[in-house]
């Protein structure tokens, strides 16, 4: 299978990802894979799950959103934040999702801040049960 390289930007990191074999990422119009020698395009990522693959293994990654850059050779993915499955805090990430709901139960402040914290908090959840 060929590979293509990957790199991760965000404002505070970066991370060389390497050789990959598949990356996929959570488009604003749906989930979309890359493999090796995938047509050149731009999207716009939303709050998901990165899937990568790479020498037979996978991995798992919780991004808030960011940009997609596909070339023949390389995607880049220019993210608002990252975080590997084994680096996010679970127990935060639950307090985050409980504040969020307990917020939108009282109709305390924005609710539309309030939905889009519940949604980050429970992708970061679901990351970290990878």
């Amino acid at each position: 299978m060929s590979t293509f390289q990957l790199e991760i930007v965000t404002p505070t990191k970066t991370l060389d990802q390497g050789d990959v074999s598949y990356v996929r990422c959570p488009g604003t119009k749906g989930l979309f894979g890359v493999m090796g020698g995938h047509t050149e395009a731009i999207f716009a990522l939303a709050v998901g799950e990165i899937k990568v693959t790479k020498d037979g293994n996978t991995s798992y990654l919780s991004t808030s959103g960011g940009y997609a850059e596909v070339t023949r050779e390389k995607v880049s993915l220019l993210l608002e934040t990252v975080e590997e499955a084994r680096e996010i805090d679970a127990s935060r990430a639950q307090e985050a999702s409980d504040r969020a709901k307990a917020r939108l139960s009282k109709k305390e402040g924005d609710e539309v801040r309030a939905r889009e914290s519940l949604f980050r908090a429970v992708n970061r959840l679901k990351v970290s049960s990878r």
